[in-house]
């Protein structure tokens, strides 16, 4: 029963199911559009990944370490550039999402998925796996609006 909930808990965590995943949200976005926000919207894109990256690291983190501190809410969740200082800083905080959900997928095996995490107050890795997913869905489907408003949601994809 353990092995068809991980299983089951790995595909949400890699697609989703019922909507698209990071890899599809950020595949062919000019360089030049990560950091617009359209029509007085509060983040742009940029802002919106590395948002999705900090908080997952941090579950992830919070997972497997009780020494982990935890950034500063909300202020340290959120980047204060509105742009990647470069392509490669965009790049990296991609690899950086799909590195940490490849860890925390990991972690999911290696221990009891109702038990709850020792240094936390009541969270397990189960109500953490489904924060991570439901976390980055609701910031995937912001940027895909964000995408429509800016005129490139599928239509180089």
């Amino acid at each position: 029963m353990t092995k068809i909930l991980i299983a089951e808990l790995e595909r949400l965590l890699n697609s989703g199911g019922a909507h698209v995943g990071l890899e599809d949200v950020a595949k062919n976005i000019p360089f030049e559009l990560l950091g617009e926000k359209p029509h007085g919207l509060p983040y742009s894109i940029w802002q919106l990944v590395e948002h999705i990256r900090i908080a997952q690291w941090d579950m992830l983190e919070f997972s497997r370490d009780d020494q982990h501190k935890s950034p500063k809410w909300p202020q340290e969740y959120w980047p204060v550039e509105s742009a990647p200082k470069n392509e490669e800083e965009w790049e990296n905080s991609l690899k950086h999402i799909s590195s940490d959900l490849k860890s925390f997928i990991k972690l999911l095996g290696t221990a009891d998925l109702f038990e709850p995490i020792p240094h936390g107050s009541g969270q397990n890795l189960l109500r953490e796996a489904l924060q991570i997913a439901d976390h980055t869905a609701y910031h995937l489907a912001e940027i895909v609006v964000l995408r429509r408003l800016l005129g490139i949601w599928r239509t180089n994809n």
